[in-house]
């Protein structure tokens, strides 16, 4: 079985629709490359709890590994979806036990200002390696990988 790989999406609400259950939401995202829809259920962790908007830019990580309906426009799952900062990158994926991402694509090095929480907004006293993150952060070294000091990092356990 392969390891969860999460692919965001980023663009602007077009629209937000009933899914096909009451408990989901399809949200139209209108991208770079055209119009993709999240499907929003009870399980999405939807960040920091945010009412989701037309017209409001948005970020949605779905799992690459998961099946799709071969439909146009596409139409992913969302595993997590928030707003998108305008001053900040945000990332979503697997950090192993030495804080690297499970694409070798960013390193983290936490510091004492980096606000760890879990996703229902406690602070997180563990370790944070082998952990789904998703990381807050601006500038990266031009290292392989790439190193950054996050603002904000959220566990989801």
């Amino acid at each position: 079985m392969a390891s969860p790989a999460f692919l965001p999406v980023y663009g602007i609400i077009q629209g937000i629709e009933r899914g096909g259950q009451c408990c989901e939401q399809r949200v139209s995202i209108q991208t770079q490359n055209g119009i993709v829809n999240l499907m929003v259920s009870p399980e999405t962790y939807v960040i920091d709890n945010v009412r989701l908007r037309i017209g409001m830019s948005v970020v949605g990580f779905y799992d690459a590994n998961a099946p799709v309906p071969l439909i146009f426009p596409p139409q992913f799952r969302a595993v997590v979806i928030g707003r998108q900062p305008s001053r900040e990158n945000i990332t979503f994926d697997y950090f192993n036990r030495n804080l690297v991402s499970s694409n070798n694509s960013l390193k983290l090095n936490p510091s004492r200002s980096t606000q760890i929480l879990t996703f229902n907004g406690q602070s997180f006293q563990c370790r944070l390696g082998n952990q789904n993150l998703i990381v807050y952060y601006t500038n990266t070294t031009r290292s392989i990988p790439p190193q950054t000091t996050p603002s904000r990092i959220i566990v989801l356990c």
